[in-house]
């Protein structure tokens, strides 16, 4: 694994692409007009047992959803590949421990926060005003406005747990209600805390107090299931909670037992902890296996959308140029500077 140290040059046989929608296709086919690499395309997910359509790639493009546990990476590195180049920001998918010295690793760390964050106020708007259920009234003439009735954000409290970049973008959007606003990181950031003109909390301040809590932290092993039985009863009556971070920092029963018993009253999700068999698929004529999951889509105070937070033209190009960007950095031997270490 690289350490974002200056390192030889590289020959770049080929790109294997793995995961790919059409839209990926678009923007990457688009961006590499400036780099003329010799590209392929898989729909499948990248795992142990399709290794075979690497061909004569020595450089893989992965996404969230990939396996890359000890036997994926193993097989790329019997396999000649060189460098695994993350399409995305989280690489929570990859057993570090295993690459570290076996294969250079580069990501997207910032392709578009604002995407993200404005998605994260997109769902909470959303679920106080009631307008996905709204929406479906109407739909079938129905005009009544019983059960539709929300609150006002304005003045309201509110608790964001992670302030990387989308969380101080998240923070910069909330002030228009000028509310009161909480924040928790392990690592504090003086200008988010110069913004919302208050101290860094413990989460556990924050689920005692925030009447809204939105998660933008990454996914470790220290954070994992954060929100569980014992958070969820430390929090007020009612409390909205929004996850467009990663689907671990939630463990979903304890989030369906605060739904049904309280204190919980919405949830906005983007990600879900067992996500990696149903997003980014059409699955609508098949049965749903997953039963948490199912639960989940059945509560009408719930809305949940298929990992796009992310998903804006801006944040594609960026990941494309980006992505591309850091194949040429280790192609010419250059820092890395998107390494993960």
């Amino acid at each position: 694994m690289d350490n974002g140290q200056q390192h030889s040059i590289h020959s770049i046989r080929g790109i294997a692409f793995f995961g790919t929608k059409d839209y990926d296709r678009t923007f990457f086919d688009l961006k590499n007009r400036d780099f003329g690499y010799r590209m392929s395309y898989h729909p499948q997910r990248l795992s142990e047992k399709n290794l075979e359509l690497l061909g004569e790639a020595n450089v893989v493009c992965a996404f969230v959803n990939d396996d890359l546990g000890p036997r994926t990476l193993q097989g790329l590195v019997d396999r000649g590949v060189e460098l695994l180049a993350m399409r995305c920001a989280g690489f929570n998918n990859i057993d570090l421990e295993y690459a570290r010295g076996k294969i250079t690793l580069v990501r997207v760390p910032a392709y578009s926060p604002h995407a993200v964050a404005e998605h994260a106020l997109s769902l909470l708007m959303a679920l106080n005003r009631r307008i996905h259920r709204a929406w479906m009234r109407t739909r079938e003439h129905n005009f009544s406005l019983e059960g539709l009735m929300g609150m006002d954000l304005h003045g309201k409290t509110f608790g964001v747990i992670g302030t990387g970049k989308i969380g101080h973008i998240f923070c910069q959007l909330l002030q228009g209600f000028q509310g009161k606003i909480l924040v928790s990181d392990p690592y504090p950031n003086p200008e988010v805390e110069k913004l919302v003109n208050t101290h860094y909390r413990s989460p556990y301040e924050i689920y005692r107090e925030a009447d809204i809590i939105s998660l933008h932290c990454p996914l470790t092993p220290e954070n994992r299931h954060m929100i569980h039985r014992e958070s969820i009863a430390q929090m007020k009556t009612g409390v909205i909670l929004i996850n467009t971070s990663r689907g671990g920092l939630i463990d979903a029963e304890a989030l369906i037992e605060g739904l049904k018993r309280g204190p919980i009253g919405a949830a906005g999700l983007d990600v879900y902890e067992n996500e990696n068999d149903y997003f980014f698929q059409d699955l609508s004529n098949e049965p749903l296996a997953d039963d948490t999951l199912a639960r989940l889509i059945s509560f009408n105070n719930v809305i949940l959308t298929s990992h796009q937070a992310f998903f804006t033209q801006e944040a594609l190009e960026r990941i494309a140029s980006t992505t591309l960007e850091n194949i040429r950095c280790y192609e010419e031997g250059k820092v890395l500077v998107n390494a993960i270490s």
